[in-house]
């Protein structure tokens, strides 16, 4: 398929299925279906681009790996034969009649492949993480399994690798000072949970303006993330309860749904047909064995796919959930305050009620640059919340200094401190994001995502080139992320840039000419379509030609 476009689900179904199979789910998803396709859910076009993997890329990828596998083994041959000194962690000589505490090939990625790379993570930072940042250098004389300071600080860095979205991280402006104020007062630690001595007056101001800013009833803050979904996700659904699962959710999702003791079901990333069958067939066959109803029946999905940069095709699954009669848990990590005219997240993007989705989850730690996460939805589900969450019964509560970090940037999102600087930073980020996705494809790379997700992959594909980008790109004092497998897949390591409005356009410039050249370097510009670049193409329309190269 072309840059961005997409066949119609209709068409894609009645291919693929027997014509009375065809003719009964047609009966079920057409309505659905056929207003997706004439833009009847869509208030605005949503422009997504998965250019398909090269080839002789995928096969050369492939190969390196095997490569990197066959000497791999060859190097843990010579460490168990003393050979070469083995770094990791064994099994003490006297204690291998034991139950093992390692798994030796378990390790044999991290071991031979990310030990190779590994001075493209894990670079300690001694700034504020704004749009620039000072980084400490480390060096390594064995081959990267330890690291030594060598006492210089690279100043000024370009940081393309935070999530610091509105760019609220900033040690000066009115965050930092309620937050100094408040440390000041109240002190660091609260030391104890909301349910005993651990609740203040400036949780509860905060978990109103949140329900506010969401537009739901009720909201509870809580002091990790992670632990947001991980925890109460097993006080939403148990046993008899089905989980539909998007295949990349994260891992805090993941772990939430396997913890709540549910049956879980995976269906294709953002793939509107492989989850309604699986809602048809739960509707249809009930339970394992006893062909019972589900008690409940529980979509997870991301607002941003933080690994693809794509949105959730949110229309689309209010209307699967409605009409099968589902529960949706939606997850905001990324999306709130990154996108939609007020920073409201995915659902005002599309211009939802956000009444229609039932678990409003987010976290702070991105748009607002704190920490800790929240739940919102109707009163009930949050007091049942506030008695069944482990997460609220046993986690300590979030820090005060955390909380005036969120209350002030959130109230600046909204204009509720009297200025209009929320809504320009949004709009920054919003043009900033347009700006830099279209640079790059103009200049030959292969972007995933959404036109609108701050949230850039660019594709790498060789382990190798993957540590070699990071290393070329600090040398030019731009701070990237590398992303590769597992956390990926196999042929597809990525660097992941993310845009801030705290970014200019000079930072961005300067950003992208540093790519090109590296890109240049390294033979990065993989992408068969050459973007021409318009300064008269509309936004929802994407020009381009064939390259012969």
């Amino acid at each position: 398929k072309t840059l961005g476009e997409r066949e119609c689900p209709c068409r894609q179904t009645s291919k693929s299925l027997p014509s009375v199979e065809r003719l009964v789910l047609m009966g079920i998803a057409l309505q659905v279906c056929h207003a997706a396709c004439n833009g009847e859910l869509y208030s605005r076009p949503f422009i997504e681009s998965f250019e398909e993997t090269p080839m002789l890329l995928a096969v050369l990828t492939y190969m390196s790996y095997g490569i990197l596998t066959i000497f791999g083994y060859l190097r843990d041959f010579m460490r168990e034969w003393k050979i070469e000194k083995c770094h990791t962690a064994r099994e003490r000589e006297e204690q291998k009649d034991f139950v093992p505490l390692y798994q030796d090939f378990e390790n044999f990625y991290t071991r031979n492949i990310y030990m190779r790379i590994r001075d493209s993570w894990n670079r300690p930072i001694c700034s504020v993480p704004g749009a620039t940042f000072d980084l400490v250098e480390c060096s390594s004389n064995d081959y990267n399994w330890t690291f030594e300071y060598t006492g210089r600080v690279v100043k000024d860095v370009i940081n393309l690798g935070s999530y610091n979205y509105l760019g609220f991280a900033e040690n000066t402006g009115a965050c930092a000072t309620a937050a100094g104020e408040v440390t000041v007062k109240f002190g660091v630690g609260v030391a104890s949970t909301r349910q005993e001595m651990g609740n203040l007056d400036r949780h509860e101001e905060l978990e109103k303006l949140a329900a506010s800013f969401l537009g739901v009833e009720s909201a509870m803050v809580f002091g990790m993330g992670f632990a947001t979904n991980s925890m109460n996700i097993p006080a939403l659904v148990g046993k008899g309860c089905l989980i539909l699962s998007d295949e990349l959710n994260h891992a805090s999702l993941v772990l939430g749904a396997r913890l709540s003791s549910s049956t879980i079901r995976v269906f294709k990333h953002n793939n509107m047909q492989s989850l309604e069958k699986l809602l048809r067939d739960a509707i249809v066959h009930g339970q394992p064995r006893t062909h019972r109803p589900w008690k409940k029946i529980l979509i997870l999905m991301e607002g941003i796919y933080s690994m693809e940069g794509s949105i959730i095709r949110l229309p689309e699954v209010i209307a699967l959930k409605k009409k099968y009669k589902a529960y949706l848990y939606l997850d905001e990590a990324h999306s709130i305050g990154a996108l939609g005219l007020n920073g409201r997240g995915v659902v005002e993007y599309f211009g939802l009620d956000p009444k229609d989705v039932d678990v409003m989850m987010g976290t702070f730690t991105k748009s607002f640059s704190a920490a800790g996460g929240y739940v919102g939805g109707r009163k009930d589900l949050i007091d049942y919340l506030r008695t069944h969450s482990h997460s609220a019964i046993y986690a300590t509560t979030m820090s005060l200094p955390v909380v005036e970090q969120i209350l002030t940037s959130m109230k600046c999102i909204m204009g509720k401190d009297g200025t209009t600087i929320g809504l320009s930073r949004i709009q920054r980020l919003a043009e900033n994001t347009v700006y830099f996705r279209r640079r790059l494809q103009e200049m030959g790379f292969i972007i995933y995502g959404n036109n609108d997700s701050p949230v850039v992959p660019m594709m790498l594909y060789m382990p190798a080139k993957l540590g070699a980008f990071g290393r070329e790109m600090l040398k030019r004092n731009i701070g990237v992320v590398g992303v590769g497998f597992p956390a990926t897949p196999i042929i597809e390591s990525r660097a992941r840039f993310c845009i801030s409005a705290a970014h200019t356009k000079e930072m961005l410039d300067r950003a992208l000419d540093v790519i090109s050249e590296v890109g240049d370097l390294l033979h990065l510009k993989y992408s068969r379509h050459k973007v021409l670049p318009s300064l008269d193409r509309p936004f929802d329309e994407t020009t381009y030609e064939e390259n012969e190269e």
